[in-house]
């Protein structure tokens, strides 16, 4: 924005807002905007599976039309507004052909100057719109069209943040939306912290705002039969409206036990915890890994299963122990796909754990990549891990040690209330996370 206040002439950018569900990007396009005093218009690529939705068909077709980009610029009807184009990451590929190369002109600066298309067949210059693109799944985008991009991630919120969104601008639009006003209804701070911590688990505010929704609702109903609706909601009131299912943190009910580790998941809905369960049966030397595990995660076992036993007569365990029996590796919410490698750690410390026989410390979660020889790598995605341990419950959280810059990004009130232990090894990790670190473990 300052170059565009500084240079008249100037090349369009194209922003793509990254982030979970329900963190804003949509909001930050129309305001962007705002500040500019531009028009905005929207279009969404969730779905798009035909390379003429975005080129636009001949003339020589029956029922013809432009391509997504002429249509917005032709309902908004000035050429430099600002173009929000939602759900990159959702574009498909068909037999129609492949509507993101069809953006590879469209949204590099360098380029759009003769954007071409098909219906109007003569050059027209794109390069006075600002692009903004939004996803969920940055690597769900074609590299060539990631390649274009500027790239600004939009991470999951604290309780702070949350309330604080909740407090200046979700409350307010929904007394006005729901018929009411100031004086009916009025929200405590409490009461949106109550409701953030107990009624909701999501990186964004999208399923907070339903709750106040709800609340708002219950008071319109009052109100339209003609009662007093002078209502301070507290947390009595929003026990009372919203009921008392709530979300417990994961760890409340859980106790120091062998073969079960804590590991940190990240998605595009934001960070989440999740348990590795390895357990032995009379068997043969085989191993069976469940949970709905993606290549990479089942590589990560792997490669957990060789460490140990090459390193077998380090770790105290009797390698006679792998010909009587069979292991079993599972990750609990067996509905719901996982991969990548950051489970590493997690799944060795599960398996040493099984066949040390000593129990893991449930307060202790981890997230890294193994390598063969035991190193912890840097992994993705801190921020939301981190953030999710706070939420269940977790008092300390081992990271790889080259991940120590990934830390300047999370607020000082969340690594303040955890203790976070950065590792090179996988036998730092068993010096923290097992509960008898002496015990079976010799001196590597």
């Amino acid at each position: 924005m300052a170059v565009k206040k500084l240079t008249e002439e100037t090349r369009g950018s194209i922003l793509c807002l990254v982030g979970p569900p329900g963190t804003g990007k949509t909001s930050i396009g129309k305001s962007i905007a705002r500040s500019m005093g531009r028009k905005f218009v929207r279009a969404s690529l969730g779905g798009v599976r035909d390379e003429a939705e975005i080129r636009g068909h001949r003339r020589t077709y029956i029922g013809s039309m432009p391509g997504i980009i002429i249509k917005q610029l032709r309902q908004v009807g000035v050429r430099n507004p600002v173009m929000m184009l939602d759900e990159i990451d959702k574009l498909s590929n068909s037999n129609l052909g492949d509507p993101s190369a069809a953006l590879l002109e469209a949204l590099d600066p360098e380029q759009n100057s003769n954007f071409i298309d098909h219906y109007l067949d003569v050059p027209f210059d794109l390069s006075k719109i600002m692009f903004i693109l939004t996803a969920n799944y940055p690597e769900y985008i074609p590299e060539p069209l990631l390649d274009r991009m500027e790239i600004i991630e939009f991470p999951s919120y604290i309780t702070r943040e949350k309330v604080a969104i909740a407090k200046n601008y979700i409350t307010k639009r929904q007394i006005i939306q729901n018929g009411l006003t100031p004086k009916d209804i009025k929200f405590t701070e409490k009461a949106i912290e109550f409701i953030v911590e107990n009624f909701t688990r999501e990186a964004g505010v999208r399923k907070l705002e339903q709750r106040i929704e709800k609340i708002c609702r219950k008071v319109a109903v009052i109100k339209a039969k003609g009662g007093k609706t002078n209502f301070s909601i507290d947390i009595a009131k929003v026990k009372e409206y919203l009921g008392n299912k709530f979300l417990t943190p994961e760890m409340a009910n859980r106790k120091n036990e062998i073969g079960i580790c804590t590991g940190l998941a990240w998605s595009p809905a934001g960070g989440s915890i999740l348990f590795i369960e390895a357990t032995l049966m009379k068997g043969s030397d085989k191993v069976k890994i469940t949970g709905r595990l993606g290549e990479v995660m089942r590589e990560s076992a792997e490669i957990a299963i060789s460490y140990m036993k090459s390193n077998a007569g380090k770790l105290g365990i009797n390698l006679k122990n792998f010909e009587k029996y069979d292991l079993h590796i599972h990750v609990p919410d067996g509905a719901t796909p996982k991969d990548g490698p950051s489970a590493g750690l997690a799944i060795t410390t599960a398996i040493i754990s099984l066949f040390t026989k000593i129990p893991i410390k449930k307060e202790v979660a981890m997230t890294g990549e193994i390598s063969l020889h035991g190193k912890a790598m840097e992994i993705g995605g801190l921020k939301e891990k981190i953030i999710a341990a706070l939420k269940a419950g977790i008092k300390t959280v081992i990271i790889p040690k080259d991940n120590l810059k990934d830390l300047e990004d999370i607020p000082k009130e969340v690594l303040s209330a955890l203790d976070i232990k950065p590792v090179k090894h996988i036998n730092e990790v068993l010096a923290i996370a097992l509960t008898n670190k002496n015990r079976g473990l010799k001196k590597v």
